[in-house]
């Protein structure tokens, strides 16, 4: 009865509840597996420690899985540690995307701590959504460090959205190689305030002839939030494309800095970066006051479109 609670509670947290027989879920709540059910050519195996979970996750060979896999992450109580280690594999000309949800609605003193390797074989994809849910005050310290292999022909995408809730402490740590006609594909929406402190370190090594890595980054950060993003791409293959996407939104006496880093190693590669710091679009705001918006309803609408 105890574990039908917490997993409901896990699940509510989310807005989710009932899913169908084709639709593979993974519920782990600390150190503890709730609920797993897969679907063909989908395999998972875990083994619980103290505070965590080591995962194995393979899609097979030629496996084109048709829904999304839920995963969902959590801990319900206010203090507490939560320890993943995932090892994925997308098996050669495999396809699937995942859903994970990261829950901590009554958070005072959370870790969520994430080791992650992801190999994506030749002409495989995956496509990863990461979602935060945070209670109002913070409270949590997430820590996602991510290594991603993309062979040949092969597509990674990942996104990582916290929007809701107080972030707490976030050091983001994603590092990925890419090689022949392959593409990696970063994007992190993080909204902070009161006095969150966000640090993002992304970085995709273009190796392969004709690969492709575009990272993106949009924050908003409001109160006495602190976010620093440090995205990077190296080129050292012909015809290699990168591009690096920052935009950070400040209000209050939240402080922001971006360091995109650009490296390029064959002169038949060709990379680019942008970056953008500051107070809400003047023109935007004034083109919504117009409209008969407020200025806290405009600044709240030009945030939302951002985190999009």
């Amino acid at each position: 009865m105890e574990r039908d609670k917490i997993l409901n509670e896990l699940l509510s947290s989310i807005g989710l509840h009932k899913m169908g027989s084709d639709i593979a879920h993974i519920e782990i709540h600390g150190n503890q597996v709730l609920g797993t059910h897969l679907v063909d050519g989908l395999l998972v195996e875990s083994q619980s420690f103290d505070d965590g979970v080591n995962i194995q996750i393979r899609v097979k060979k030629d496996t084109k899985i048709k829904n999304p896999v839920r995963f969902c992450f959590g801990l319900i109580p206010e203090n507490g540690v939560q320890k993943l280690n995932i090892n994925t594999i997308i098996e050669e000309n495999a396809s699937a995307s995942f859903i994970a949800s990261c829950t901590f609605p009554n958070a005072k003193n959370i870790q969520h701590i994430m080791n992650a390797t992801v190999t994506i074989e030749k002409g495989a994809t995956l496509y990863y959504f990461e979602r935060h849910i945070h209670g109002p005050e913070g409270g949590v310290t997430i820590v996602p460090v991510t290594k991603v292999i993309v062979k040949e022909d092969a597509r990674y995408s990942t996104e990582f959205e916290l929007i809701k809730g107080a972030a707490g402490v976030i050091e983001l740590d994603y590092k990925s190689e890419v090689y022949k006609n392959a593409v990696v594909d970063m994007k992190a929406r993080i909204f902070g305030r009161l006095k969150d402190k966000i640090h993002i370190k992304e970085a995709a090594h273009l190796k392969g002839e004709n690969s492709v890595g575009v990272l993106t980054s949009h924050i908003a950060l409001k109160d006495e939030a602190n976010a620093i993003v440090e995205n990077e791409i190296i080129a050292d293959a012909a015809f290699a494309r990168g591009h690096v996407d920052c935009k950070e939104i400040v209000q209050g006496k939240a402080i922001a800095r971006a360091i995109p880093i650009v490296q390029v190693n064959d002169s038949r590669a060709h990379v680019t970066h942008e970056a953008a710091i500051g107070s809400v679009d003047s023109k935007q705001l004034e083109t919504l006051l117009t409209r008969g918006l407020t200025e806290d309803q405009a600044t709240d609408l030009i945030i939302s479109g951002l985190l999009k």
